[in-house]
């Protein structure tokens, strides 16, 4: 009985998938980011990163981008966000994806990648703007890089407000860089075609 419950829910589930509307045919979706510091607009690559950026819009179609926070913010390196409540609670994440860095798009400034741990293939729903050049991250021939999939087109000094914000330790995520005043997404929204 528990293999009939486990492949009905299986199959519900991925008939739900397929009715999330990510606009499949659209190669350069964007996306409308409203934070507590002002509004950011990203142009994702499909062409370059068709998995992670399919992956960032299921979040951002199912309103699992809305009421999160931007839990790591370094200064001259990176705003990071995606992945917890304002509660510093980490939130349910899909299963990971695909590293598709090498793709030809590079971590410079303005541009939005995928957060992983040190497992090349362990991105799921954090994602991080770079706020300098940080080739750094892309790969090289002994090791894996982090995906670029997009770029800010509006909002850059919105990015660069929230990249000086004040940081500090934070004892319940046991992180630095961690900003003094929640810094929240309010919103993910993806916007129509043009």
């Amino acid at each position: 009985m528990s293999k009939w419950i486990a492949a009905l829910t299986l199959m519900l589930s991925s008939q739900l998938a397929l009715a999330v509307d990510i606009q499949p045919d659209t190669l350069y979706p964007r996306v409308k980011l409203e934070t507590s510091m002002g509004d950011i607009v990203v142009e994702l690559d499909r062409t370059r990163a068709p998995i992670t950026v399919d992956n960032f819009l299921t979040y951002v179609v199912q309103g699992e981008y809305d009421n999160t926070l931007f839990h790591r913010i370094i200064p001259e390196f990176v705003v990071q966000g995606g992945g917890l409540s304002p509660k510093l609670e980490d939130l349910p994440a899909a299963a990971p994806i695909v590293n598709e860095s090498g793709n030809g798009l590079s971590n410079q400034p303005g541009t939005i990648a995928m957060a992983r741990d040190n497992n090349p293939h362990s991105a799921t729903r954090q994602f991080y703007f770079n706020v300098a050049d940080n080739t750094r991250l892309d790969p090289s021939p002994r090791r894996w890089g982090y995906a670029v999939f997009g770029e800010v087109t509006e909002g850059m000094e919105v990015l660069q407000a929230m990249s000086v914000v004040d940081t500090g330790y934070n004892q319940t995520l046991r992180w630095s860089d961690v900003p003094l005043a929640a810094v929240i997404l309010k919103k993910a929204t993806l916007l129509s075609e043009q």
